[in-house]
């Protein structure tokens, strides 16, 4: 099912762990990783198929996963000839995707790569966000980078207010210096009585 400019329209999914680390996928006997993505059969919306392409790809169902936000607009990659199929060439331009934000609410062992007999990966690991794109294919590098610059606005703020108590209390260490080592300047300690 192509438009008439010759893209076919498509889903792509970048998959959240509680991290913030997106999941990515070695293609099946390749060296190319990548996130899950695939097409939109006749009569789907685009939840629709992102919802099929999860199971079939990562082996996830609705239970597993909380949608978090999705491109406003259809984002477009084109495919260079020599990857088209000879019988395409002229009408086959590339992939239009929406793409999707996931959170994993389930947990990693719910995933399944051999979900159905068409395994589209063999092997997955959590990376960073924003994930080296020098190992995607080269014609979709475009298309990853706008769609991680328009999901990063729904990212989930991680929780660091332990980290921010430990620093504040480095700090207050610092301001004061060893018992006895007073900056100055700097207000006393609670519970500190100035001469």
């Amino acid at each position: 099912m192509l438009d008439r400019d010759g893209f076919r329209p498509n889903v792509g999914i970048v998959l959240l762990n509680s991290r913030n680390q997106v999941f990515w996928g070695k293609r099946l006997r390749t060296h190319s990783w990548q996130f899950p993505q695939g097409g939109i059969k006749y009569g789907e919306s685009p939840e629709q198929a992102m919802y099929r392409e999860l199971h079939e790809e990562v082996g996830l169902r609705p239970e597993h996963v909380q949608i978090v936000g999705r491109t406003r607009e259809w984002l477009r990659y084109e495919v260079p000839d020599h990857f088209i199929r000879r019988e395409s060439r002229g009408h086959y331009r590339g992939q239009k995707q929406i793409w999707f934000l996931l959170k994993l609410v389930g947990r990693d062992s719910d995933m399944n790569l051999r979900a159905t007999d068409h395994p589209e990966f063999d092997a997955w690991r959590w990376n960073e966000y924003w994930v080296p794109l020098d190992v995607v294919i080269e014609f979709k590098r475009g298309v990853y980078e706008m769609a991680l610059t328009e999901l990063a606005r729904f990212l989930p703020r991680l929780s660091h207010h332990n980290r921010f108590l430990r620093a504040g209390l480095r700090a207050q260490r610092h301001a004061f210096g060893p018992p006895g080592d007073r900056i100055e300047g700097a207000p006393p300690p609670d519970g500190a009585h100035e001469e």
